[in-house]
């Protein structure tokens, strides 16, 4: 795997933890972490739809986008929102670092299934027994981080 893509995928990492964490307490201090994601989402629309006009030269055409199941235009957006609110709600009752190391075993745990099946259309790697090592190596380092 290319280096440059692994420090992209541990700067969005960190991005994540960052902004979890700074969210999060934009809900406790307005008392509704509902609110804190709303503001978040809104923010996170408004430097999207920036990025995309001064970015995209050119746009999908209909046929494209009518080519698109239903199902994707919405559910994404659902579950993230569900996420990012859950998260909000979390990361001040847990602290961030055990809401993140068990939000990253769920993110994990679900991408080996959805890889091993090839889920969404998107590249296949089956479940080998060093995949499913690390699987138990991760929950067992999940164990010993949430340790009291």
């Amino acid at each position: 795997m290319n280096h440059y893509l692994s420090l992209l995928a541990l700067a969005a990492g960190a991005a994540i933890a960052t902004q979890a964490s700074m969210n999060a307490q934009l809900g406790v201090l307005l008392k509704n972490p509902l609110i804190g994601t709303a503001i978040a989402f809104s923010c996170s629309s408004l430097f999207t739809l920036l990025a995309v006009l001064a970015s995209t030269r050119q746009y999908p055409p209909a046929e494209t986008l009518r080519a698109v199941p239903f199902y994707l235009w919405f559910s994404g957006g659902a579950l993230s929102a569900l996420a990012v609110a859950m998260f909000y709600y979390l990361i001040p009752k847990m602290g961030v670092g055990s809401m993140m190391s068990y939000a990253l075993s769920g993110q994990i745990v679900v991408a080996i299934v959805a890889s091993h099946f090839g889920w969404f259309e998107l590249p296949s790697r089956p479940l080998d027994a060093s995949r499913i090592s690390g699987v138990l190596a991760l929950i067992l380092g999940i164990a010993l981080i949430n340790r009291s």
